[in-house]
């Protein structure tokens, strides 16, 4: 199969919602940028780390492996830490079935029966009791991945039923869906009847065949973030420069001084797709003007930089040949509490110093209603700070 289909599950929630975007998309190059090639790396790290654990692989394999993915110059040892992170979560999950599930890694699936030429590849899948358990690693720290009828994982699920199925048969009677993000220290589950996500399959069908056929309308949207189109798709552009068009009529004329709460939550709202839609619009500028194309009124210029040593090591010891003391020139600080956890491992850390660690509570920060967290009390701030006099 290729790397890559016209209607990927991982862009599911942007062609369920804009169909027109993977024709678009397909006019333009598909450059996968350094994230996306440290996302693969670190889930391969993860993929060896789960299946050692498992013993799907002997310790000198994944050794080799490890050893392999070091000499990239994309490795950090970061990703040692967030594999053994995901392979507690996964090691935890299956220890809770009354007896040892069926445990696969890096599966592929075919959704052709949903979406015209679909395919995904599941990370990891269990099967235990009654329930098909579907675990996706993700290593973004940007934005944190909701599992609740995440349509990728609901995809991969869909697949994931097409190929167990004709083994169990119908035991499989609950899909459970998890989405681990340990650079976020999140932990999402989804669980739906086997019954609601056929259902829901059945659903999407028309849509994908409108994507795929490349009809339908463009819909402008927060999916819009991760489109190649992102910045030049011109239903986007006349989205965004129409929204403030609409606020302004909504604008009393009686009062017209200050905002009243509504128009500061319609103005945010607004705002926020618009701030993001600008932002790429800038980055595009700037590629195509280094392209040589011009870009009438705006040119690219140099950005500020700091000066830098050519060679740190020389400088110094001149420094402390010409009589300049040590103590001057380096300062001694503790690693900080994160660079310790990770150097001396989470479980040996949590035992030695884990008594010591405390969260304070963070500053109250703007969210939308819709956020998860609970909402911010100013009383058990004020409470915090007292008990800290």
């Amino acid at each position: 199969m290729s790397d890559h289909a016209l209607l990927s599950p991982s862009a599911a929630h942007r062609w369920l919602n804009c169909p027109r975007a993977p024709r678009l998309e397909a006019q333009l190059p598909n450059n996968v940028g350094k994230d996306a090639q440290i996302g693969t790396l670190a889930h391969s790290v993860c993929e060896v780390t789960a299946k050692k654990h498992f013993n799907k692989i002997k310790p000198a394999a994944y050794t080799r492996a490890i050893n392999k993915y070091k000499t990239s110059p994309l490795w950090d040892n970061e990703m040692l830490q967030t594999a053994e992170t995901y392979t507690e979560h996964l090691a935890e999950r299956a220890m809770q079935f009354e007896h040892e599930p069926y445990i696969a890694f890096e599966v592929d699936v075919d959704i052709k029966d949903y979406v015209p030429e679909g395919f995904g590849r599941c990370d990891c899948i269990m099967f235990g009791n009654d329930t098909l358990v579907i675990t996706d690693y993700k290593n973004g720290k940007g934005v944190k991945v909701d599992a609740t009828e995440n349509p990728q994982l609901m995809l991969y699920a869909l697949g994931a039923l097409k190929l167990y199925r004709p083994i169990y048969g119908a035991a499989i009677k609950n899909i459970e869906i998890n989405i681990d993000q340990p650079r976020l220290d999140a932990y999402e589950k989804w669980i739906c009847s086997t019954e609601d996500l056929l259902k829901w399959g059945e659903e999407i069908k028309p849509k994908a065949q409108l994507a795929y056929a490349g009809f339908g309308e463009f819909n402008p949207g927060e999916w819009c973030r991760f489109c190649r189109a992102n910045g030049v798709c011109q239903a986007q552009a006349k989205e965004q420069l129409s929204a403030f068009d609409d606020f302004k009529d909504a604008v009393s004329d009686d009062k017209p001084d200050l905002l009243t709460p509504e128009q500061i939550g319609d103005a945010l709202e607004k705002g926020k797709l618009l701030a993001a839609w600008y932002e790429s619009l800038q980055k595009i500028a700037l590629e195509k003007i280094l392209e040589g194309i011009r870009i009438p009124g705006y040119k690219a210029v140099e950005g500020r930089s700091s000066r830098v040593w050519s060679d740190q090591d020389t400088a110094l010891k001149t420094l402390e040949e010409n009589g300049i003391e040590h103590a001057v020139i380096y300062d001694s600080v503790p690693k900080t509490l994160a660079q310790l956890e990770k150097l001396l491992g989470k479980a040996k850390f949590t035992e030695l110093v884990g008594s010591f660690v405390v969260k304070p509570q963070g500053k109250p920060t703007l969210a939308p209603e819709s956020d998860k967290r609970i909402e911010y009390s100013s009383a058990v701030a004020d409470f915090a700070n007292l008990n800290e006099v």
